[in-house]
């Protein structure tokens, strides 16, 4: 039998992850599994405001999305995973997803002055981001958002990976990405 493949596309917040993955999805026919979008339509049922990193949504959410992949996998099909999810949040649920799937890592990067332009970009754009995200460079103790300083710690496990510099396009490019998926 053949194993799923769980195409999974990460990297710090503004480094083109939700773009890439709906893109390929389009590509390769296979959907896209959000964490911002679940968070998003969690938020519209519950009819609440996202407050703070670490709050009930945010575990809700974390839990409620390696569930999906859980699901998706025990049900044999091939999708994508979209999170920018730091090192220590992915590692243990990969390794335990990798006797039931074959899985591929793509880690979106550009540099951090590009990632904070398209953040503030981001929030400009859209003013109702502040209700399901709390995307704020600063926190209420003056301090940066962890995801956009050098601290963010991508993931970094033994299983294939793919570096992609999102800063102008993709390079390598979507034909190189879609042969490294391998669908």
């Amino acid at each position: 039998m053949h194993k799923p493949l769980l195409t999974v596309i990460t990297g710090r917040p503004a480094s083109g992850k939700t773009t890439l993955a709906h893109k390929l999805s389009r590509e390769i026919n296979c959907p896209v599994i959000s964490r911002d979008e679940l968070k998003e339509g969690y938020i519209n049922t519950i009819g609440d405001t996202y407050n703070k990193p670490g709050n009930e949504a945010d575990w809700h959410i974390y839990n409620t999305f390696f569930e999906v992949v859980g699901f998706l996998i025990s049900k044999n099909i091939s999708f994508i995973a979209e999170a920018a999810f730091q090192h220590k949040s992915w590692e243990e649920k990969l390794l335990n997803f990798s006797h039931r799937a074959t899985i591929k890592i793509i880690i979106c990067d550009a540099p951090l002055a590009t990632t904070r332009q398209r953040f503030e970009q981001r929030l400009s754009d859209d003013s109702s981001r502040e209700k399901f995200h709390n995307d704020r460079f600063v926190n209420e103790e003056g301090e940066l958002n962890v995801l956009l300083t050098d601290e963010y710690k991508p993931v970094n496990i033994n299983l294939p990976t793919l570096k992609v510099d999102t800063k102008e396009g993709y390079d390598p490019g979507l034909k190189d990405i879609i042969n490294f998926i391998g669908l």
